[in-house]
Order: C-alpha cells, then structure tokens, then sequence
C-alpha cells in the first residue's frame, strides 16, 4: 500500500513523461492474503502484494492502452510509449475523448483490522468450523481471504480520485464422505470481525446433514424459495446484459423501449449504489467519473440503466460512473448492486409456500438467450422440497432452463433480511434478499 501522496506524485509524474494529446493513468495496488482448507485441514496459506499501472494516450481521435505491474518511472515510460504506439495502429474514432474532471465523494471502505488479518486469525475460525464438521463425520472446504487495496485515477486534464478499501469473504462447502451430499454457506464484509464464522458453519453443516438420501423430483415448473446466493448470481448477470447502457444502445436488452413501464413484479426494487456502507463502496469509476445512483427497477418499473463516458456521448447524457478499465467493448458495468429487502422473515417465507423448492445456490450457469436472461443451470449445495409450508425433504440437483427476467416478475414475496456477496472475478458486490419466485422451469434432474 503506497498511500494517497504516493500514488498522487506518482500519477503527476507519470503524466509529465507523456506528450500525447490526453493521457490517463489508473493505479492500482492491493494487498491480498488467502487461506484454503479441504479435508477439514488447511492446505494453503498464501500472500500477494501487487501494484499496477494502467496508461491510456489519446493522438488525435485514436486511442491506445497498455499496463504494467512495474511502477517505476522507467516501467511507466515504457507502458506510456507501448500506448502510444498501440495508439498510432487504430482507427480513428469521434469518441476518444477523456471526461472532465469531476470531485468524488471521500467514503470510508478501509478497516485495518482486514487489512492487518493474520493467518494465524483465519486460521482460528477455519479451524472451528472443521472440527465441527469432523465431529458430524462430515468434509469442509473453502477459503477465508482477506484484501486491503487503493486505486487512484488521474489524467491531463487535470482530474485526480483516490479511494481504499478492504474486503474479507469467507465460505465453505460441507459434505459426507460420499459426496451425495453438501451444504454451502458464505458472509462477506469490509471488516473481517463482522463475519459470524459460527453462523456460518451451523449454517452449511445443517444443510449437509439434511441433504443425505435426495429424492428426485419431476422436471417442470415449480415455486421456487431462491436463496440469496442464487439471487446475487442472477444479478451479475442481469447487470451484463440488462441494465447496461451499451446493450440498450445494441438492442440487446430486455429494457430497451420498456422505461416507465410496469416489466417486473411491483415487490422489486433494484438499484446501484458505489457510496454506501451496506456494501464494499466504491466511489468512481475507471475513468476518475463519480458514480451515481441509478434505479433499475422501481416497485417493478423499468426506470434507468449504467453510462460510461463513451455510451453517454451516444445518448448525448453524463456518464453515470460505471466504465470499465479501457479498452472496454462490454460498456459499462453495475458492480455495487442491491436489491432491496421486503417485510418477510425467511420462516415466513417458507410458510407462504405449498409446495416448491428451497434452493441453496446455483451452480454452472451459462447465457442461452441473453436479452431475456435465459439461463441455464443447476441447484447444488442444499435443495429442498418445501410441503405445506415446511422444508421437508431433501432433493436431488436439478438442471433449470429458465429467464432471470422472468424471475423478477414472477417474485411474489422478497425477504427481510439482505447479504452482501462479492464476484472476485468481476469485481462486483451485490446486497440481496430471498425471494419467492412462481414458474421456475426445471427441465433435467442429476442422477
């Protein structure tokens, strides 16, 4: 961690060794430490300190980029000429252009506590949760990270944002020997002190328990309790290709045409914000652009969706803070997204249902037709039969082929209670409920 002085000279230094017409630098350094555990015995305890820079020139109306993890001043120079030459090879384009400078909100993400999170701490609540399995002759797996990190943003035209933060994400998988039967359960927060590790494992344990001998259930159309690990799955991917400006403008999303409109169930209400504390704030984008809140869905109306500088110039509107790193042809991206709970406990939301299907998550989701969200998939980790009311048996993992669009409009009750997920790979957090979702469409069962 270099600090905001740091970083800052670096990034005004930085700029001064590039003579193209606009230049933009992004600096990113994390701090990331990671214990995994399998056999209910960990096996890995790793740490990585990284720094990178990411330079973008702009000559004329062309635009080139290039990144580096060696931030000296030579390193640096030789990303700003790599750029540059990347620049001079592309075609021209009317929307090569940096935003103006813009003043972000100061949000206070960084817990020291995370960041200072020893192996010797992961390791005390990973061991809890293994001898606790072994005591019910059952398997953990999983991993306790703990990240601190800052990035800064800055470019000629004087703009210059910097922010830190740190996360920690513990989760586990518990099976018996056989491997007929698990439970999954995870928590994540800004500070590593907050995760109820012994919730957690009561949490997975129990459901590896009631897992054993799965009936199996007829593929078809079901009322589904979706968990909210299911629901944050869903939204990345309703993110990507729903409520993204660039899909609208390729007419590829499900909203285009439809804002002001009644599209979803009136019990969502869906929306994106980078400055609360609800979730892992982030307060600009990579572009040094303020990100707004934007409302998706109101009380089940289609209202907006995220811009970055180059797809708000197509609509001739302000960008909304969503870019992603350059060069980006995927548009801009939610990644602070939350789904507002409603006035049901879970036990009440488990009595509101005949007969359905608890599931726990989801598991090898793949896109068959984007602009509807149809997805394919599996329930893994905890599935359920719910009768009269109550969770009864357990059942074996079924394939769905069904629309995530058509989820939010079937929903028919939204939990109380929210939990924040992070996708690592994306670098996306979500804060979600349950939800009751009628017509869920099942259409194979594993063996």
């Amino acid at each position: 961690m270099l600090g905001y002085e740091k970083l800052k000279q670096l990034a005004e230094s930085s700029l001064a060794l590039s003579k193209a017409d606009q230049t933009e630098i992004v600096l990113h350094t994390v701090d990331s430490s990671l214990s995994r555990f399998a056999n209910n015995t960990i096996h890995q305890n790793v740490f990585e300190a990284n720094a990178t820079a990411r330079v973008r020139v702009i000559l004329g109306k062309r635009a080139g980029v290039a990144e580096t993890n060696d931030i000296s001043a030579e390193g640096i120079g030789r990303a700003i000429a790599t750029a540059r030459a990347i620049a001079q090879a592309q075609p021209e384009s009317p929307n090569n252009a940096l935003p103006t400078p813009s003043t972000a909100s100061r949000v206070d993400a960084f817990v020291q506590r995370t960041a200072d999170c020893s192996p010797e701490t992961r390791a005390q609540v990973i061991s809890k949760l293994c001898k606790q399995a072994a005591s019910q002759k059952l398997i953990a797996a999983g991993a306790f990270r703990t990240d601190a990190y800052e990035i800064a943003v800055a470019n000629s035209l004087g703009a210059f944002q910097f922010h830190q933060g740190t996360y920690a994400d513990l989760h586990t998988v518990v099976m018996n020997d056989a491997g007929t039967a698990s439970g999954f359960a995870s928590a994540a927060s800004p500070d590593a002190r907050a995760l109820d590790g012994e919730y957690l494992t009561r949490t997975a344990i129990d459901k590896a328990a009631r897992s054993q001998n799965p009936i199996a259930l007829a593929p078809g159309e079901y009322t589904v309790i979706l968990e909210p690990a299911c629901v944050a799955m869903m939204l990345q991917y309703l993110a990507w290709h729903t409520f993204n400006a660039l899909a609208v403008q390729e007419e590829r999303s499900f909203v285009r045409g439809k804002r002001g409109e009644l599209a979803f169930s009136p019990l969502v209400n869906l929306y994106d914000d980078g400055l609360s504390l609800d979730g892992y704030p982030s307060p600009f984008d990579h572009e040094g652009v303020p990100r707004q809140k934007v409302t998706f869905i109101e009380n089940g109306i289609a209202r907006d969706v995220v811009y970055d500088t180059f797809t708000a110039r197509r609509d001739n509107v302000a960008s909304t803070g969503h870019s992603l790193p350059a060069p980006n042809v995927q548009g801009p991206l939610p990644r602070n997204m939350f789904l507002a709970g409603g006035d049901k406990s879970f036990e009440e939301l488990i009595a509101s249902v005949q007969r359905g299907i608890l599931i726990t998550r989801f598991w090898y989701t793949r896109v068959v037709a984007p602009r509807t969200v149809m997805m394919t998939g599996l329930s893994r980790d905890g599935t359920f039969l719910i009768e009269n009311g109550q969770v009864s048996l357990p059942v074996k993992n079924l394939r769905f082929t069904t629309s995530y669009i058509d989820a939010l409009k079937n929903t028919r009750a939204v939990g109380r209670d929210t939990k924040l997920f992070r996708d690592y790979m994306y670098d996306m957090n979500f804060r979600v409920p349950a939800l009751v979702v009628d017509g869920f469409n099942f259409t194979g069962v594993t063996q």
